[in-house]
């Protein structure tokens, strides 16, 4: 990169206040045409933030060997799932992408070499959430894959360099779901908020240390017993709450919104990592 392209990415996200951080739990991908109160607490957030610059998502369903950002101007909207309606499948959330903001988290990354994507746009991890907060698709977009090799600790880690883009108009959303077992979902509950007790015992554990920012027991996870082992069968849709709160500060706050099970086996608990 020269010094020319480093001045361009400088400009285009300038310097502002600090953004906050999020991870929104997503749920099914039907609740990208659904109404509920999941959606319209999306809807209120999207209201209540300050208008970033750019949007970089860490989603659960794009996992890579290495790491990857998109880079292109125009990503296309992913329908990364089957079974489902054709109204979902008609949804399409074109915001634009930021090749500059992708060549910008490319330059502070330095733990690993990151890789500028041209073929995966934005899967419904990133565009059936971000399309409630910014219904106008107004917002640039880009994602970072989650390298599936790597453990907790490592994408901790990698999470913290990304912290500079926060002063930079940038919001950085974490997407998945703190509970998700799909193995052992309560079908015929799906609409109602019912969990296991293996479920709450696991949510309300993650919160806890969450509220005290015992960072170190959400990163090792695997030593929490029977119910995160049940909670977190794969971890890919528990990293990006890693990656959020990698980069929470000392003298920020954590909200918890959305904080309902459904289906027995999942949890829409949603956090806000703010200053305020």
């Amino acid at each position: 990169m020269n010094l020319r392209d480093l001045n361009k990415i400088t400009s285009t996200l300038g310097t502002t206040k600090k953004m906050p951080v999020l991870f929104l739990g997503h749920g099914s991908p039907m609740n990208a045409i659904e109404e509920n109160e999941f959606i319209a607490s999306f809807r209120q957030l999207g209201k209540e933030l300050v208008k970033p610059h750019a949007i970089l998502c860490v989603s659960a369903h794009w996992e890579t060997q290495g790491t990857f950002v998109t880079a292109m101007q125009n990503p296309l909207t992913i329908h990364d799932f089957g079974g489902f309606p054709q109204a979902l499948f008609d949804v399409q959330y074109p915001a634009p992408g930021s090749p500059e903001l992708a060549k910008e988290t490319k330059r502070i990354i330095t733990k690993t070499k990151v890789e500028l994507d041209d073929k995966w746009g934005l899967d419904h991890g990133a565009w059936s959430v971000i399309k409630h907060l910014y219904p106008n698709a107004n917002i640039p977009v880009i994602q970072m894959s989650i390298d599936y090799s790597k453990p907790p600790q490592y994408h901790y880690e990698l999470a913290k360099e990304l912290a500079s883009l926060r002063q930079k108009g940038v919001l950085i959303i974490g997407s998945g779901n703190m509970v998700h077992n799909l193995r052992l979902v309560a079908w015929n509950k799906l609409n109602d908020a019912f969990a296991f007790d293996w479920a709450i015992e696991a949510n309300e554990k993650m919160k806890q240390y969450i509220l005290e920012d015992n960072h170190k027991n959400l990163i090792h996870f695997k030593n929490e017993g029977k119910a995160f082992d049940l909670a977190i069968p794969t971890p890919e849709h528990y990293l990006p709450l890693i990656y959020t709160l990698a980069l929470k500060e000392k003298n920020e706050t954590v909200s918890i919104f959305n904080d309902k099970p459904v289906g027995g086996s999942l949890t829409m608990t949603s956090i806000k990592i703010d200053c305020d």
